[in-house]
């Protein structure tokens, strides 16, 4: 069915084939990557957009010897295909299977694991530098799409990659414009010349030959500068030191393996801009990019329009998930208060911010792929007199860690953080997983942080933390909750105080957000009691004393690193107040935790009710 892919099971089966056959090749990955994705789910658009230029790459460096780092990572199925893994892409982003990002674990070809964003220039400069000190001729190409060129860290790359001399490509994939035939021929052909080695010759030659004239030299250069500036948009990237080529097609196997031969002969630091579409190739996504940038499951040929139109047709009404519930209530509380004002770091559909935006558009603002400059946004907006929501994931809020601590919590600043995607989060793996949000919030001065347990209770926790004139964080999981009945009505709830859900004898379990469904499931078998912790700054160390001094052991739950997290606030207030009583912490353990499929994880983990149940029984009878 796919003859010439079949043949294909290592890069250098790929240099074999005639460049006339790459244009077949590259027609039947993208049938290969619909027929794939469509039974495993993934992410399709930004894969099928770049199918040549992952052909080219590999046809032209000498990989894996020659590194390639991916930006993000979500555009490389193509390369896992052409590196080995066909036929694992039946597994993909399955337990047991290979991972939806690059891993340096998976495959030689994997110069470095990727998941979040703008990385990849620092990560291919350091492997440039590597390269030129072990005198090798060894190549290094970051390919980095344009919203990843958002995000502060790949400026930082930038600036300090054109101060330097080494072998680096940096290849901008441009999927967010379209060029014109014209405007396309002429600058293929300029790409084709900029990149030629006469050209670079002829520019280090007049270099020379101007340099005891500086005032000659000076006017080349402009001169120069002026005229490339006339028909190329690469100024910024020549000023950071670059030598700057395109725009080229990105979909032209001709221009992509003429231009990247002559780039991968030149020295110095080089930047590639390649304009490709999200979609290439399959009419469904190419009419909607977003809706197909990640997948489940679909039928190829009536793809997800017709499967949402047949879901949409049971009278059982879905199930909210926490985002959707965030976003109804950020658009109830933006009704009711003028000063509130919407933040998200390029996540307005995952985040649940669409309906927000359409509107409040003048109080929405997306920053795009900078969580940094989200926060100390948000601070400054706070500063004076708004109040600023950032939506944001657990994963990401990561890469904003010194700006919440130093722009929000030391100047005690009303910035309120709507924390998704809080635990383990199925098949994006350890590289999205929130495992470390409660651990490294509550150690911070001045935050209040707290985990709903249902729909209803995150509805109101997130009426509780805008209410406050402080920092907060309400940090709620991917997905659905537990159906529990959402209450239009917002009330604030008193601040560090938890509830009693199940009165037991002998065992209390502690249980925090997600872990009170298993918790009281286990409960039931154990005829234990459990107490819905709410907050996890502060601690209801009223409740915790209690407990302990109505129990005989207690049992932390929570979905979150052990280390660090609410078990060990629990442990700390029992120390503070000389409480001594057996503990049992439970969480997740001390290692990233692969992908699969939500449920099952947890079971792993320990944190299901047979889980909790065996644990505890454990700890009793020790």
């Amino acid at each position: 069915m796919h003859p010439l892919l079949t043949s294909i099971n290592l890069p250098d089966d790929l240099r074999k084939l005639e460049r006339a056959q790459l244009p077949q090749l590259a027609a039947e990955l993208r049938c290969f990557l619909i027929e794939s994705v469509s039974k495993t789910g993934g992410h399709l658009s930004s894969n099928l957009g770049t199918v040549e230029l992952t052909i080219a790459l590999h046809y032209i460096y000498n990989t894996p010897d020659d590194r390639l780092v991916w930006d993000v990572g979500h555009q490389t199925y193509v390369h896992k295909i052409l590196t080995g893994r066909r036929e694992a892409m039946g597994k993909l982003r399955m337990a047991g299977g290979i991972a939806g990002f690059p891993r340096r674990d998976e495959s030689p070809y994997d110069a470095f694991g990727t998941g979040h964003s703008s990385t990849s220039i620092s990560a291919a400069l350091g492997m440039a530098v590597a390269a030129q000190l072990g005198n090798s001729e060894r190549r290094a190409v970051a390919i980095i799409g344009d919203g990843a060129l958002t995000g502060g860290m790949a400026f930082e790359a930038l600036n300090n990659a054109g101060a330097r001399d080494a072998n680096l490509l940096v290849i901008l994939n441009d999927n967010d414009m379209s060029i014109s035939q014209p405007v396309g021929a002429l600058n293929n052909y300029l790409a084709r010349l900029m990149s030629g080695r006469f050209y670079a010759a002829m520019r280090r030659g007049s270099e020379k030959m101007f340099k005891g004239m500086p005032p000659v030299l000076e006017f080349a250069k402009r001169a120069e500068e002026h005229v490339k500036g006339m028909v190329i948009p690469g100024t910024l990237f020549e000023e950071f030191g670059f030598n700057y080529i395109g725009p080229i097609d990105g979909h032209d196997l001709d221009v992509l393996l003429d231009t990247l031969g002559n780039i991968r002969q030149l020295a110095g630091p080089q930047f590639l801009h390649v304009v490709t579409q999200k979609g290439k190739g399959y009419a469904h996504a190419e009419q909607d990019c977003v809706l197909y940038h990640g997948v489940s499951k679909f039928d190829p040929v009536d793809g997800i329009a017709a499967k949402l139109a047949r879901s949409n047709t049971g009278v059982q009404p879905a199930k909210l998930t926490y985002a959707e519930v965030f976003g109804k209530w950020l658009c109830d509380m933006a009704a009711l208060d003028e000063q509130l004002v919407g933040i998200t770091p390029a996540m307005c559909e995952g985040s649940g911010m669409v309906e927000f935006a359409e509107h409040f558009p003048a109080r929405y603002f997306d920053v795009g792929i900078a969580e940094q400059h989200a926060l100390t946004f948000a601070a400054g907006l706070a500063c004076d007199g708004f109040k600023p929501v950032v939506a944001i994931y657990s994963t990401f809020l990561q890469r904003a860690y010194d700006q919440l601590i130093h722009d929000i919590a030391l100047q005690n600043l009303p910035v309120m953080l709507a924390i998704d995607r809080g635990g383990l989060v199925g098949a994006d793996g350890a590289t999205h997983a929130g495992s470390f949000d409660l651990s490294y919030l509550r150690c911070i001065p001045n935050m209040t942080v707290m985990v709903p347990s249902d729909e209803n209770e995150c509805r109101q926790m997130l009426y509780t933390a805008f209410c406050l004139n402080a920092p907060s964080a309400v940090r709620y999981p991917r997905g659905c909750g537990p159906g529990v009945a959402i209450s239009q009505q917002m009330k604030a709830l008193p601040v560090g105080k938890g509830e009693l859900r199940r009165a037991g004898k002998r065992v209390a379990i502690l249980a925090f957000g997600s872990m009170l469904a298993p918790a009281l499931a286990a409960a039931e078998q154990l005829d234990a009691t459990v107490a819905n912790m709410r907050f996890v700054k502060p601690l209801d160390a009223e409740l915790v004393l209690q407990l302990a001094r109505e129990h005989e052991m207690l049992v932390t739950v929570e979905e979150n690193a052990v280390q660090g997290g609410a078990g060990s606030a629990v442990a700390e207030c029992l120390q503070q107040y000389g409480v001594v009583v057996p503990l049992l912490q439970l969480g997740l353990p001390d290692r990233f935790i692969e992908q699969g499929e939500h449920a099952q994880m947890l079971a792993d983990c320990g944190l299901d009710a047979a889980g909790l149940v065996a644990a505890i029984n454990k700890m009793s009878q020790s």
